[in-house]
């Protein structure tokens, strides 16, 4: 569900309604339910009677036949995956038109984000023994818990929220996140910044809305000038006691694991999902929409592009089991020897 904290909610509005105003009355042909009334969106998973969800691509079938969502933005292979009870629309450009919903029931999200004008909210509270440095900003409905620092010219977005013994050092901006206890977050840390979501690439790159959060466990801690993108739609998680170096970008919707170490100048591409206890050495990148498995070793420079079980070692662009990669490099000595040698 869209946390309102962060995201101005334009509904709740019936389907007909949201459809008519997009100019879009001729899909409500055949529509059995236009006066369903949608007043959240969400993931396929966690969609109740009144949510709004996307099916996009075959990877979401599972999900699909078991959701919970009174109306789906479905492709055109996916209309039988649909579940009794849930209302479907069909679309040749799912991603579109649900981006057209996003804009109508979440409108200006971007620009209400940066500006914080949410007086709903109320007045930043703080627990006690809180510091805060020269020139802080907070927005509306801040929470700071006991023993926290926030240094100079910070800037918190309206409805964050910061636990207890957390430091936040200078020059740091805090969007769409909830921060846990004992958080160490260094200078010029970005959290909660838009994903890089975009439909028609390479022609019209018009905007996916990033209406998702940032989910940050207690002890983590994040290095100087990193980014921390928030969800698309769902949560970006870092988990409890994962330390992360200086710069560093972790892509939307990417979920990390407990306990892990990143190494500098890593990049984590949206929808990345880390397992508990898992080493990324620096320079590490990955291509998105994939797992890698608890207690693995990623070396530096690897370039990760697909699925990896637990426990493995990986090194090398494209990433590989790391006795292939050192076999593969000693038998190209060999054979640049033997050429040498010729």
């Amino acid at each position: 569900m869209v946390d309102t904290r962060f995201h101005r909610f334009a509904g709740p509005a019936t389907v007909g309604t949201i459809l008519a105003a997009l100019g879009r009355d001729d899909l409500l042909s055949g529509f059995t339910s236009p006066d369903l009334l949608i007043d959240g969106v969400t993931d396929l998973e966690l969609a109740g009677p009144g949510d709004l969800a996307l099916a996009a691509h075959a990877n979401y079938a599972d999900a699909l036949t078991t959701t919970g969502a009174g109306l789906v933005v479905v492709m055109p292979a996916l209309l039988g995956a649909v579940p009794e009870g849930s209302q479907a629309i069909v679309s040749d450009k799912p991603h579109h038109l649900f981006a057209d919903f996003l804009d109508y029931l979440y409108p200006d999200s971007t620009r209400g984000v940066i500006a914080g004008g949410r007086d709903d909210l109320g007045e930043p509270v703080f627990e006690a023994e809180v510091v805060v440095g020269p020139n802080v900003v907070l927005g509306q409905g801040v929470e700071i818990g006991r023993g926290s620092v926030i240094g100079a010219n910070t800037v918190i977005g309206a409805g964050v929220t910061i636990g207890r013994n957390t430091t936040i050092a200078a020059n740091c901006t805090i969007d769409c996140a909830h921060i846990g206890n004992d958080v160490v977050i260094h200078s010029g840390v970005r959290i909660g910044t838009e994903g890089f979501g975009w439909l028609d690439f390479g022609l019209s790159n018009r905007k996916l809305p990033q209406l998702g959060r940032v989910l940050i466990q207690n002890g983590v801690e994040i290095g100087a000038n990193s980014t921390v993108d928030r969800g698309a739609l769902g949560d970006t998680m870092i988990g409890e006691g994962t330390k992360i170096d200086n710069l560093v970008q972790i892509g939307h919707n990417c979920r990390i694991g407990r306990n892990c170490l990143i190494a500098a100048m890593s990049g984590l591409s949206g929808s990345t999902i880390v397992g508990d206890g898992v080493l990324m050495g620096g320079g590490v990148g990955t291509s998105g929409h994939l797992t890698i498995g608890a207690g693995s070793v990623v070396h530096g420079r690897a370039a990760v592009t697909k699925d990896w079980p637990e426990g493995s070692k990986l090194a090398g662009a494209p990433a590989q089991d790391i006795r292939d990669f050192w076999r593969e490099l000693a038998t190209m000595r060999k054979l640049s020897k033997g050429v040498k040698r010729g």
